[in-house]
């Protein structure tokens, strides 16, 4: 059997007609560039994440970069993120001229460990960033106790977990800004690259729609140094149509990933580490990753077996070799560094069956002699 990671296509079909018809009006108005479409997403996100506004741009990577500069975020300043995270997190930061300033994670969720965090703040400390990483919120409750202190902005970087929750407060309701990607992989994905910022922030909002326009209010008049990264007609548009699907499809993701679990305890006990949705959250399970020793063995075993996996993420962001001036070096943060090497995610996606899933497990099991 193949198992692949992602498969795309069931979903497509189910949807072919409605795109294929929002992308012929698309193309018959000529309009392709910030119209009705991206208004309208950006309404309907953002009445789904309690916020006032949405702003549409290229893609989720710009979306960080964005809410930062937003927020006056400019060299000299330090934000404070977690290492283990896609690079786009870090990388958003020192493009906007900060230092990026990394935290441990939480061993069970994988994301920033909030205990931990007011030890590393600084008079130039601007803003943190929590990466929901996997599709489960960070604790933002304590985040953003600990904002409020220090007097510093929060940019969630929700890039993998539109629709998740944490006691209640959805994505973008406790931070002041939060980030979404719609890259094609992503839970609400287009066919091709898109983002979006979402903030309460009257001002934020303000700032974020005029840098994507190269700072440009009103037209050929530039305020502030921007950038062309604005989410077009054609993505908006499949966006649009995918959007009222989007729960329906985590509550898919969340029962695979409870087949999974139970599927993993019964053939190996406690041997593999599975996911833990901490009590208050909803987890939409973007990736359903699991904790195993001799992961690298593992994974191509799997490959062999043609079961598909992914490692999120081999190299945390504190050891790349991009950010070596910033001083750190192995054995700085190990609960990341141990996560690293042990956390291997299994083929996740709505459309997933029952027995695909039966035998990726039937082959880890296999792989370990149980």
């Amino acid at each position: 059997m193949k198992v692949p990671m992602l498969d795309l296509s069931e979903q497509y079909q189910s949807l072919r007609s409605e795109v294929l018809e929002v992308l012929d009006e698309v193309m018959s108005s000529s309009r392709f560039i910030l119209g009705d479409n991206v208004k309208k997403l950006e309404q309907d996100v953002a009445k789904y994440s309690n916020v006032a506004h949405g702003i549409g741009c290229g893609n989720g990577s710009d979306a960080i970069h964005i809410a930062l500069q937003a927020l006056g975020v400019s060299e000299g300043d330090e934000v404070i993120t977690t290492p283990f995270t896609f690079f786009a997190t870090g990388g958003a930061i020192a493009r906007a001229g900060a230092t990026p300033v990394y935290v441990d994670i939480d061993p069970v969720t994988f994301n920033i460990d909030p205990n931990k965090i007011e030890e590393a703040i600084t008079e130039k400390t601007k803003a943190i960033i929590p990466v929901h990483l996997y599709g489960q919120m960070a604790d933002m409750e304590k985040i953003a106790e600990i904002a409020k202190k220090h007097n510093l902005a929060v940019v969630e970087d929700a890039a993998q977990a539109i629709g998740a929750k944490h006691n209640g407060k959805t994505v973008g309701e406790l931070g002041t800004a939060a980030t979404y990607s719609f890259f094609p992989t992503k839970n609400l994905g287009a066919y091709g690259d898109g983002g979006m910022v979402v903030t309460n922030d009257d001002e934020v909002a303000e700032q974020s729609r005029v840098i994507r326009v190269h700072g440009s209010k009103p037209k050929y008049y530039h305020h502030v140094l921007g950038y062309n990264s604005r989410l077009d007609e054609l993505q908006a548009a499949v966006l649009n149509v995918k959007f009222p699907h989007l729960d329906h499809w985590s509550e898919l993701r969340r029962e695979k990933a409870d087949n999974y679990t139970k599927l993993l305890k019964e053939a190996l006990d406690d041997q593999v580490a599975t996911p833990v949705e901490k009590e208050g959250n909803y987890h939409v399970f973007h990736q359903y990753t699991i904790r195993v020793d001799k992961r690298d063995e593992l994974q191509e075993y799997l490959k062999e077996q043609g079961v598909a996996t992914m490692i999120y993420y081999p190299l945390p962001l504190h050891v790349q070799p991009v950010f070596k001036e910033l001083g750190y070096k192995e054995g700085d943060f190990p609960v990341t560094e141990k996560a690293a090497k042990e956390a291997l995610s299994l083929p996740m996606f709505p459309e997933l069956k029952l027995e695909q899933q039966e035998y990726v497990v039937a082959k880890i099991a296999e792989f370990y002699g149980k």
